[in-house]
């Protein structure tokens, strides 16, 4: 007779006093989340790690609730998180080491505070080659800031989408940004093309209209040959 119980979780980590919005491996041995509770936490789950306190590192400086991490690609020291504050914050865990149990006087301060949009950012990822990041807001916009001169570089919006941004995620070369709308579409917006200089409109390569709720999620294949996006509506879409 076949085993059906759920096997136990190999690891249970508790610490966060709000939801979990986001959590993202880095590297093999650790992982960092992000919280409705204003912090992101940097922790150890390594199996030869025998302590009973898992997160080495806590970071404060969000002042609302922060609702997506994204890793660097190549650097395992570096992430960017997301909040409804609208800004993003570059961060670097070698930092220093903020107590678990510190205050905002007990503070990990970030590279850099990056700001343009103007509403929640729900969603975050870095660019290919880590030297950019695009991000998804209510304000209906998504961005790409460049973390070499620290400040937004290019927008993607349009007069025509009033509603927010779920979920963001790059093609394999970075040349598109797909991003999940509350309006049941997934759009891909070139990276390079100039937006209108009046209206600061840009126009999307490519509209996936084909759910029948909000676009909740999406994911690019490592290949770049392949989008899924995951819906509202109870299915997934792969679109090659």
């Amino acid at each position: 007779m076949q085993d059906t119980r759920p096997e136990a979780p190999k690891l249970q980590l508790s610490g966060h006093e709000g939801y979990l919005s986001c959590c993202r491996f880095m590297g093999k041995s650790h992982i960092v989340t992000s919280s409705g509770d204003s912090t992101c936490r940097y922790w150890d789950i390594s199996e030869g790690n025998q302590s009973s306190e898992r997160c080495l590192n806590v970071f404060r400086d969000h002042p609302t609730d922060v609702m997506s991490v994204s890793p660097h690609p190549t650097n395992p020291s570096v992430f960017v998180s997301g909040s409804c504050d609208t800004f993003c914050k570059l961060w670097d865990i070698r930092a220093g080491n903020s107590s678990v149990g510190g205050t905002r006087d007990d503070l990990v301060h970030p590279k850099c505070t990056f700001r343009g949009h103007e509403s929640d950012i729900n969603a975050t990822a870095f660019f290919p080659d880590g030297n950019a990041f695009g991000t998804g807001s209510d304000d209906a916009s998504c961005r790409l800031f460049d973390t070499r001169c620290y400040r937004q570089v290019n927008i993607f919006k349009s007069q025509k989408i009033l509603c927010g941004i779920t979920s963001v995620a790059f093609s394999s070369s970075g040349r598109l940004l797909f991003g999940g709308y509350d309006d049941f579409s997934c759009i891909g917006w070139d990276t390079i093309q100039n937006p209108d200089p009046d209206t600061q409109d840009a126009r999307g390569n490519i509209t996936l209209k084909k759910h029948d709720n909000r676009v909740s999620c999406v994911g690019v294949q490592a290949d770049g040959k392949a989008l899924a996006t995951g819906s509202w509506d109870n299915l997934v879409k792969i679109w090659a």
